[in-house]
């Protein structure tokens, strides 16, 4: 049985820790947060014994050894801390999304990964939800004929939720490689949030395979159920040559000549820890064997969100953006004072 640990005890870390009751190929021995009250309440919580919970990431890194360590912190840490895992060469890190902000830390961790032994996952989960998984092979199969346009939405922000279902598109294209993009954002409010992004944008994107994706993120996003929260409504399209299928957090359809029209429902909370589980033992399956690399690796990543950076660049440019492009630095300062001088 193979051994993790957690860096970063606040709410997210919750997913992570509920999924293990799923987890088949290993356990969650530590944890660590430099908040001792709150490590300690999530140690109680995570039924962690008080001589695995840190409060420094070398004394655990150094004494625990894990296989696996799930970097659930603020984004604005990610370059620090994915370099002392990098440092310390643990075998496997999930960090969670958003991996990138800006062209600065995007170029940090390029070149990170470029040179580290350690194997970087991004966690972005709902590639595993059973119900993205059935709908993924029956395109992968060929049931809907050839994939010709792609749609991705979420009312969130393109940095907080925009990432998942950009992430979902890449997969149901097969990961072909995107060449262009085209772009605009507005509304600067959450650029001086702890995730640094415009509350609207969107983009079209072509791929290699002449594919082209929608992008929309913000208020220009579909709403695919009544209510909720700005969080409660992602969506994926995919529309072929003989059919198309769409995935929402609420209920999925599907059309095929040979089964015709079918829909159904699902529960996100059900499905989520399940897709938690399966991203975890993927990574365990990664520290074992190199012949079997992550879904959701680091590689593709940095790929999705060179798409974007590319949004940004495009919109401060007033020009598509040819893929994949050395981002500049210096672009969420000049997104914000040409949003805010609007």
């Amino acid at each position: 049985m193979l051994k993790s640990a957690f860096l970063g005890c606040g709410g997210r870390s919750r997913g992570h820790y509920h999924a293990y009751k799923h987890v088949k190929n290993g356990e969650l021995l530590a944890v660590c947060d430099i908040n001792e009250e709150l490590l300690n309440t999530r140690g109680e919580e995570y039924g962690i014994p008080e001589e695995k919970r840190y409060t420094d990431i070398h004394e655990m890194l150094d004494k625990e050894k894990p296989d696996v360590l799930h970097i659930v912190t603020a984004p604005i840490w990610r370059v620090e801390l994915m370099t002392i895992a990098a440092e310390h060469e643990v075998p496997v890190a999930i960090v969670e999304k958003p991996i990138v902000l800006q062209g600065e830390d995007w170029k940090q961790i390029r070149d990170l990964n470029k040179k580290c032994k350690t194997k970087f996952v991004v966690n972005t989960q709902l590639h595993f939800h059973p119900d993205n998984m059935m709908l993924k092979k029956d395109v992968a199969d060929g049931r809907i004929g050839d994939v010709r346009f792609i749609e991705a939405s979420a009312r969130s922000t393109v940095c907080d939720q925009g990432v998942h279902v950009l992430e979902l598109a890449q997969s149901y294209n097969g990961f072909a490689s995107p060449t262009r993009v085209f772009g605009n954002v507005a509304d600067p409010g959450p650029i001086d949030s702890r995730q640094p992004s415009p509350a609207t944008a969107c983009g079209a994107i072509e791929f290699e395979n002449g594919v082209r994706v929608q992008l929309l993120c913000g208020s220009i996003a579909p709403e695919t159920i009544e209510g909720g929260g700005t969080c409660s409504h992602k969506r994926v399209a995919v529309y072929g040559t003989k059919g198309f299928i769409q995935w929402t957090m609420h209920w999925w359809e599907r059309s095929t000549p040979e089964t015709g029209y079918e829909k159904g429902e699902h529960s996100y909370g059900q499905q989520d820890v399940l897709a938690q589980a399966a991203l975890t033992d993927a990574a365990f399956d990664w520290v074992v064997d190199d012949s079997k690399p992550h879904p959701t690796r680091l590689d593709r990543a940095l790929v999705k969100f060179n798409v974007l950076l590319g949004i940004y660049v495009s919109t401060l440019t007033h020009k598509p953006i040819d893929l994949p492009f050395e981002p500049p630095d210096g672009m969420m300062d000049d997104l914000k004072e040409r949003l805010t001088s609007v």
